[in-house]
């Protein structure tokens, strides 16, 4: 399943960049131990994390799944930015002194497998006094979600309409509508389904130990409280 084609990765960088920007200075505050050394962001998006991370003199190797949001990063960046096409959980990752994560990226993943996964090989990646900062999508997302009404927003060179469900107690949907001027007088339109993996995130701590990282799991960034459902993971490697 391919998420964040060229539509919806062109309004996703004009008009939600924002969890990344409250969250960044959390994040920065976290990645104190490891100034000097490399940071592995996964998930990148169009690189709204990622700017704030390269503005505070870190050496960022940024990564994502999608080639569209990969090329907006470009352009918002930079050339000399370090920008890498990868796949989780199955691309390998590089030797890193921090990975990071907004946006709740490993929640894209297919199963909880996956997610366990990737997490297992983010923490194998990290050199010894790592740092781990991702965010994740608990079970009690559905609950909270449960009901939503679809939600519509439109700017002058894009509009949105999104869909919600639950199928499944770990499963939460969205079925996003965009629309985007075609350059030739004309609107496109398209459609992705993101399909979330919710997971039970009191254990994910355990599952990091195994792999010599002592993570706890909490609400916030610093002083950026997530929205409800959505957990920060953080911790390092012994």
């Amino acid at each position: 399943m391919s998420y964040y084609q060229r539509d919806l990765a062109f309004i996703h960088d004009r008009g939600y960049g924002l969890h990344a920007d409250r969250c960044a200075p959390g994040i920065l505050a976290l990645l104190a131990p490891a100034r000097g050394g490399l940071v592995l962001e996964l998930g990148c998006g169009s690189g709204a994390l990622t700017r704030h991370l390269l503005a505070a003199g870190l050496r960022v190797i940024a990564t994502d799944a999608s080639p569209d949001m990969l090329d907006l990063a470009r352009v918002v960046l930079g050339e000399s930015a370090d920008l890498r096409q990868l796949t989780l959980p199955g691309d390998p990752l590089p030797p890193a002194d921090a990975v990071v994560s907004v946006g709740h990226v490993l929640s894209y993943l297919p199963d909880a497998a996956a997610i366990e996964t990737a997490l297992a090989a983010a923490a194998d990646a990290l050199r010894p006094g790592g740092v781990l900062a991702v965010d994740i999508l608990d079970l009690d997302y559905r609950q909270i979600r449960a009901g939503e009404q679809p939600f519509a927003r439109a700017e002058a060179d894009w509009a949105i309409i999104t869909e919600f469900s639950a199928p499944t107690p770990d499963r939460f949907v969205r079925d996003a509508t965009t629309f985007v001027p075609d350059g030739a007088g004309a609107w496109r339109r398209g459609h992705e389904r993101h399909e979330n993996v919710l997971v039970d995130t009191s254990r994910l701590p355990a599952l990091l130990a195994e792999h010599g990282v002592r993570a706890s799991v909490g609400t916030s960034f610093g002083a950026a409280e997530l929205p409800a459902g959505l957990r920060s993971v953080t911790g390092r490697k012994d």
